[in-house]
């Protein structure tokens, strides 16, 4: 075998090394953002169970929504510079027990409301538009199509939601035109979501 044979192999199990050392770390420094976006997917579908179950009142729900948006943000907040710090997963996952905690006891505090009541109706639609695109903005993640700013940018967009979804259950009852409001902007979500995993792509 010649020496250029060699250093030509050489060269190319340094490469691929060097390649696998890289995927490694990525996937090292996404996996948090895998978690935290899992989990927000994991709450919105407590939420959603609550308000279709009738355990949770529209006004607990948009106080549980309004928790969402703190999350929401903090994540827009630390992503948009980079992969999160340890510092800041932990604060992250802070704020998400401390949101696990408040939905198991407004889902147990024996207040309710009728699941078939035309607010309850209208709030569980939202909150099961919002546990859909958070499944499609994890699904982007894991796949890499989105990347932390992109995602960032997404999970700023939720937060907005969210925080509309709180003004609107306030006073214990969501009007259709509130409802329309919520859906213009889970529409405009839902097309930026598909753009950016396009740019991704």
């Amino acid at each position: 075998m010649s020496n250029r044979s060699t250093l030509t192999r050489i060269a190319l199990a340094a490469a691929i090394l060097t390649s696998l050392g890289f995927t490694a770390v990525a996937s090292a420094q996404e996996a948090p953002v895998n978690h935290d976006v899992q989990r927000n997917v994991d709450q919105q579908e407590r939420i959603e169970n609550g308000v279709k179950d009738g355990q949770l009142t529209t006004r607990e729900t948009s106080q549980l929504e309004q928790g969402q948006a703190h999350v929401d943000r903090m994540e827009q907040h630390d992503l948009k510079n980079g992969p999160l710090t340890q510092k800041e997963q932990a604060q992250i996952q802070h704020a998400e027990n401390v949101q696990s905690k408040d939905i198991y006891r407004d889902t147990h505090n024996n207040r309710g409301q009728n699941p078939d009541s035309k607010s309850s109706r209208r709030m569980a639609s939202d909150v099961q538009r919002d546990v859909n695109q958070e499944k499609r903005v994890d699904q982007g993640v894991r796949s890499g199509s989105l990347n932390d700013a992109q995602t960032a940018k997404l999970q700023g967009r939720e937060a907005h939601i969210d925080h509309e979804e709180r003004v609107a259950g306030a006073n214990g009852h969501v009007s259709r035109g509130e409802q329309k409001q919520i859906q213009r902007s889970e529409n405009h979500t839902s097309r930026a979501i598909h753009h950016q995993k396009k740019l991704g792509a």
